[in-house]
């Protein structure tokens, strides 16, 4: 066993493990460690811990010191350094002409050696602009080509999730992630869904290939020739998360029934002929691949002893399903609450029709007239007699009839006309 702290140079880069040489780091604490390009400052991210000998690459570089406020202070100034470098080699790139996007400077602790990232389609020749940068700084300089994939750890952003990318925040290394994972996962074959911001496959590919790998193995493939509880057919479609297969029955023309994959035994691997000679087993045999669970599925229920990526898709849906009915169900209290308010402080433009005012002036002497209501022209309508409310149901009650505006008379707004003589 070797003891160890692990520590990081730049967030979200990798980690190096180091000697702590009898000194006790806590996680967070500045260090001053010895590497191959001379003394640097990292911060630990791995308090002392005992680590297997074959997971340390010997020799094991010790840790110097721990880091001081001059220390702290030298850091400060260099960082404030590699912008003015990364401005200074900018302007040099243009002026050589040459096909190369810097990304970004890294000082040394010391200050002696100055290392520019970049990035190009193809080889560049920036000897000229080596001996340009090293008469300016004078400090030795070394100018290193690197991958999108690097260029998009450096830069950091935010991906499609919504979340800072995972290169930038924990991944040490970059994992081969392939179009084979996306199509394992049944996911859209379509370059700009599974691609990242950097413009290669998304790494979170890799994280539960491992779990879908092993469900493939459980379940039969699409095209295959099987045996279920209801007789035998050919797998239309295969849900890997579920572990559950639709089977298209041979004697039954309706839609495809849903099965476990415990209830399912493969007479054929994939697409191919019938098997000659192959004759259905009777009912009662194939019953006993019959399942409590899968009639629950097959009833509209959910399995219960399904683990792993399904049941934790099941535990999202419930809990998305109920959140749903729970807004559903204040929108309906709120709208029957709005309902019983009446329309007390809305817009005049929410308010029913026959609540707003006219725009025409009032005569003086003349009724005030509504928008909705009859020209003032017409006659007006006798008081109902007492009782005539619970006959009829009232004049309030009954509709309104209105005249097209076409029709209006003029001077409609100025009262009732008196009568002729």
């Amino acid at each position: 066993m070797t003891e160890i702290i692990s520590v990081r140079f730049r967030p979200g880069g990798k980690q190096y493990y180091f000697d702590p040489a009898g000194l006790t780091v806590a996680e967070g604490q500045s260090v001053i460690v010895e590497t191959g390009k001379g003394l640097e400052y990292g911060t630990c991210v791995r308090r002392n811990t005992m680590v297997e000998d074959e997971a340390v690459v010997q020799p094991l570089r010790p840790v110097v010191r721990m880091a001081t406020e001059r220390d702290e202070k030298q850091v400060r100034e260099n960082r404030g350094r590699e912008k003015e470098a990364l401005r200074t080699c900018q302007q040099l790139v243009e002026r050589h002409g040459l096909d190369m996007k810097l990304v970004q400077v890294e000082f040394s602790f010391d200050g002696n050696k100055i290392l520019f990232f970049f990035t190009s389609d193809g080889r560049v020749d920036f000897r000229a602009l080596v001996k340009d940068l090293a008469g300016i700084f004078r400090a030795r300089i070394e100018l290193r080509q690197i991958g999108v994939r690097d260029e998009a750890r450096m830069l950091g952003g935010f991906g499609i999730c919504g979340k800072p990318f995972c290169c930038a925040q924990f991944l040490d290394e970059f994992q081969p992630v392939s179009i084979k994972m996306a199509k394992t996962q049944n996911l859209s074959l379509n370059p700009t869904k599974i691609s990242g911001t950097c413009g290669r496959l998304m790494c979170c590919l890799k994280y539960e290939q491992g779990a879908y790998e092993d469900a493939v193995k459980r379940c039969p493939k699409q095209e295959s020739f099987v045996e279920c509880p209801d007789g035998a057919g050919t797998v239309s479609s295969v849900n890997l998360l579920r572990e559950q297969v639709k089977v298209r029955l041979e004697d039954c023309t309706e839609q495809p029934k849903a099965y476990l994959a415990d209830e399912i035994r493969v007479v054929r691997h994939g697409k191919g002929k019938r098997p000659e000679g192959y004759e259905v087993p009777p009912k009662a045999e194939l019953d006993k691949l019959r399942t409590a669970e899968g009639e629950r599925v097959r009833s509209g229920g959910r399995p219960e002893s399904q683990g792993g990526l399904g049941s934790a898709l099941e535990r999202y849906l419930g809990a998305a399903e109920g959140e749903q009915q729970r807004s559903g169900e204040g929108q309906k209290q709120g709208a029957r609450r709005g309902r019983g308010h009446g329309n007390q402080g809305k817009p005049a433009q929410d308010r029913p029709r026959q609540e707003r005012s006219s725009s025409k002036p009032r005569q003086p002497g003349a009724p005030q007239q509504g928008a909705g209501q009859r020209p003032s022209a017409q006659r007006e309508q006798p008081a109902p007699a007492p009782g005539s409310e619970a006959k009829g149901g009232g004049a309030a009650n009954r509709k309104r009839r209105y005249r097209p505006h076409h029709r209006h008379k003029p001077g409609g707004g100025q009262g009732p006309k008196p009568p002729q003589t």
